[in-house]
């Protein structure tokens, strides 16, 4: 697409690979570029540098934005560590990460009011997400527990300790950023999504030699390549929904570098390193036990560390020696963030690079195949054969999921029982229909049985009685075995997964019914390209009904969900 006069929303855009996607965008002149960072300083400390470096631009060109996209609005300037110290704040971040998503989370989310205040055409994301999920580090999480209980099995503190573990944990806080970032994005129509993503091991195998103990490789570090894999899933996944934005990721494998080399003070997680004076009469003897902090404290000294350095950015600041080291030939080596950058703006323009991770998993899938299509009739056509032969009618089983297709699959299924066509289902009492599926219902227990069998419970036509077995799949176990009735709830419950034989349920099924016949009919009978596929052939010219068609209709045209890709 065109970038010029488009919102830009660059995340993480005070970052190495941040810095060189925001200057590469300038020349293609979008409207305007929101230039985003962790902490306040950072994104206004850059927007006042490349106000400074573009000045020939307008002064609300470049629009700062900081907080962590991954917490509802209200934390984005909080300390994580405060966050799950606080037993109020650290019980929210655990129901937004782990509770059914509501508009609520959704709208209170940060990256949702982000995304709804600036309404970008273009978003791209240059946060490390694997590293900032993974790096919370679930497996000192599990020690801290595990000491609790060996030494204080206590339940305050059992359930302290608990509840930041369930925080911590990584596949549920991606679920829910993509969750919201989906819908963020589908609301504000943003066009298209870009990530810099990562391999977690700058392109090395599980023999990587960098590593963050001496477990080699350290399962914090596999952990961000579990995470970087997972997430590039769902962005697969997210690229193949219909009306969403446009979804790519470029993934580099190798260290990336550099944003600047210099002479001056080394600082480790933002703070400077200070020396410590320690004497030769200082030394430690090793004994029998050996203390992982000191007897006393050392004296440190108002010296600070310095030297010359090459800052990589997020990646880490390295002495010459550690980034001749990475980037010897046969190690990391390395890609510059200006390389990236190109590459990212290539493919926003409608390029292809070969460097799009989504696009390469696209055409390395293996797609459904024109054999299993054939083949898809003759399966049918035996199923079929052995019904007759067993006289029985092969319906659902609970078994594929949800149990909204095996209630839609009674519900059509008892609607043929009743009128074999549907014109003869539509075009006649919703009240008739609704009492003779009740009684048809009630004299059949066998039919009666199989439904409620397979958890699926039968609403009456007065809604206020169901039949019921000894398992229901909805609504599902949250926690709690009493839930109080409401019309609301009834009317969800049976939506979700129960067979509805009220007199509203069959008007549904009357309109959904008459479409599919109007939609068939509607083709010209000259027509016979190969434009349609659901023409009245396909519906046996309505006078038999498949069950299975009829419901593969109501997921596409109904609920959307409809395969985008071959």
């Amino acid at each position: 697409m065109d970038i010029k006069n488009r919102t830009v929303l660059v995340l993480g855009a005070w970052g190495l690979v941040g810095n060189a996607v925001t200057r590469k965008l300038i020349k293609e002149e979008p409207k305007k570029i929101v230039v985003t960072s962790l902490r306040k300083e950072e994104a206004e400390n850059y927007v006042e540098q490349l106000k400074n470096d573009y000045p020939h631009l307008p002064d609300d060109y470049f629009v700062p934005w900081w907080g962590n996209i991954f917490v509802r609005n209200e934390f984005i300037d909080e300390n994580r560590f405060a966050l799950l110290s606080d037993p109020e704040k650290r019980r929210v971040l655990m129901s937004d990460t782990m509770e059914e998503m509501t508009t609520e989370m959704l709208q209170g989310s940060s990256i949702y009011q982000l995304v709804a205040t600036h309404l970008p055409d273009i978003i791209i994301d240059c946060i490390n997400s694997a590293t900032g999920i993974a790096y919370q580090d679930v497996y000192t999480t599990y020690r801290t527990i595990k000491k609790t209980i060996d030494t204080n099995p206590k339940p305050e503190a059992l359930i302290e300790e608990t509840e930041k573990l369930l925080c911590t944990l990584y596949i549920p806080q991606l679920i829910r950023h993509i969750q919201i970032l989906y819908n963020s994005m589908s609301i504000s129509k943003t066009k298209i999504y870009v990530k810099i993503g990562t391999s977690g091991t700058g392109g090395m195998g599980l023999n990587i030699p960098y590593t963050h103990s001496e477990e080699k490789p350290s399962r914090v570090l596999i952990s961000k390549s579990s995470v970087a894999g997972a997430h590039t899933m769902l962005l697969f996944l997210m690229g193949r929904t219909p009306d969403g934005a446009i979804t790519k990721e470029i993934k580099p494998t190798a260290a990336i570098a550099w944003k600047k080399i210099e002479f001056g003070e080394i600082k480790k997680g933002g703070q400077p390193i200070y020396l410590e004076n320690i004497g030769v009469e200082d030394s430690v003897p090793l004994n029998d036990h050996f203390s992982l902090k000191p007897e006393k404290e050392f004296k440190r000294t108002d010296n600070i560390l310095k030297s010359v350095f090459i800052d990589t950015g997020e990646n880490g600041t390295f002495s010459r020696g550690e980034f001749e080291a990475i980037t010897a030939q046969g190690q990391m080596e390395y890609v510059t963030p200006e390389e990236i950058a190109s590459d990212v703006i290539y493919e926003i323009k409608g390029g292809n690079t070969g460097h799009d991770i989504i696009n390469a998993l696209d055409n390395a899938t293996l797609e459904p195949t024109y054999r299993a299509g054939f083949l898809q009739h003759s399966a049918t056509e035996k199923l079929e054969e052995l019904e007759k032969l067993h006289d029985i009618d092969s319906v659902a089983f609970e078994l594929l999921g949800p149990p909204r297709l095996s209630k839609l699959l009674f519900e059509i299924y008892l609607l043929k029982k009743l009128r074999q066509r549907m014109k003869e289902i539509y075009n006649e009492s919703p009240e008739e229909i609704s009492q003779e599926a009740f009684e048809l219902i009630k004299s059949d227990s066998k039919l009666r049985n199989e439904i409620i069998s397979i958890g699926i419970p039968i609403l009456f036509p007065d809604g206020k009685n169901i039949f019921r077995g000894n398992t229901i799949k909805i609504p599902p176990y949250r926690g709690e075995n009493e839930l109080e009735i409401t019309p609301e709830k009834i009317d969800l419950w049976a939506h979700d997964g129960w067979v509805d034989l009220r007199v509203s349920n069959i008007k549904v099924w009357q309109k959904r019914l008459k479409k599919i016949v109007e939609d068939a009919e509607s083709i010209p009978a000259y027509d016979t390209s190969s434009l349609h596929v659901r023409n009245k052939k396909y519906w046996n010219n309505f006078e038999q009904i498949d069950i299975g068609k009829v419901v593969g209709w109501i997921f596409i045209d109904e609920e959307k969900g409809v395969r985008m890709k071959a």
